[in-house]
């Protein structure tokens, strides 16, 4: 299997991986790969956005995938702020107009283009250094100040790449990326306690009488459920903040962010349908649900 096939983890194991060359078509061809084929499905948002921006798309996908799985699937933290560290090197190299990995030959473009600035870029590997140091976060306040970084940067990146600068704009998609940030935690809360981790603020915790020892005993009682009620509130709240930035922009990006928003809503619905048991059960949106948003959406904003 050629370099250029290879997943993050499994790229950056190969000898000499950190240093291997690539022409631009070459790294185009493997962002484009890496977009289509991670576990994660990135086709639906690159099908509803114009083609001439798919590329763009791809190439900032892949920087945002591998920065994660820097700090997510290497197994060891000294390692991850290693390679952390060398990410932004090689991010800083790009904005001197140098590039050497595959990812940021292919960005390189995208970033002048569309004149992104570095500090999105540099965000989002200041959230998955601060995953390596952090666990448990005690105010919601403290959980935002974590998804300044690991999720509102994502939604300043789809901004820039259609053409969107301002603020106001920024804010609006700030409220929706935080959301669909808290939706997934809250979805998983037993997957990242596997990797010790806690999203749920630990005062949230003392306010309803429930403890760590519980969480970790997956032990779902009235308490546990009153700290979901209060979770999930909070994030829908933030959810009907940013849906006005639906009207703000044009219709094939509104139907993407309406479709991501009206999805995070629906994990919710799915959290209070199973009363808050997310212990017992990952709340899932199944396929037939997922189609029944998409038309859904369509009728909100496409003419008859």
């Amino acid at each position: 299997m050629p370099v250029a096939r290879l997943q993050p983890k499994e790229y950056i194991q190969r000898t000499g991986a950190e240093s291997a060359f690539y022409t631009e078509a070459e790294a185009l061809e493997y962002t484009r790969w890496l977009a289509t084929h991670h576990y994660e499905n990135f086709n639906v948002v690159s099908f509803l956005l114009p083609k001439e921006l798919h590329q763009d798309f791809y190439n900032v996908y892949a920087y945002c995938r591998w920065a994660d799985d820097l700090g997510d699937e290497i197994g060891d933290t000294a390692e991850s702020l290693r390679l952390l560290a060398w990410w932004r090197r090689e991010l800083e190299a790009v904005y001197r107009g140098e590039a050497a990995h595959p990812v940021f030959i292919a960005l390189r473009g995208t970033v002048a283009r569309h004149a992104i600035p570095i500090e999105p870029f540099d965000r989002l590997i200041r959230a998955f250094e601060q995953d390596q140091t952090v666990t448990r976060y005690r105010t919601f306040d403290d959980v935002f100040g974590y998804c300044v970084n690991s999720a509102n940067p994502v939604g300043h990146l789809v901004l820039y790449l259609c053409g969107y600068r301002d603020a106001e704009r920024q804010r609006l998609s700030d409220y929706t990326c935080t959301a669909l940030q808290l939706a997934n935690f809250w979805q998983d809360v037993t997957v990242d306690l596997k990797k010790d981790r806690i999203y749920l603020p630990l005062a949230l915790f003392e306010k309803y009488g429930y403890t760590e020892a519980d969480l970790f005993a997956h032990r779902f009682n009235d308490a546990f459920r009153k700290v979901m009620i209060e979770a999930v509130d909070v994030a829908q709240d933030l959810f009907e903040r940013g849906l006005p930035l639906v009207g703000m922009v044009n219709r094939r990006l509104a139907l993407d962010l309406d479709l991501f928003s009206r999805g995070g809503m629906k994990v919710l619905d799915k959290i209070r349908t199973q009363n808050y048991n997310v212990l017992e059960a990952r709340p899932a949106i199944s396929k037939p649900e997922r189609i029944l948003i998409l038309l859904r959406s369509l009728r909100r904003l496409l003419p008859l």
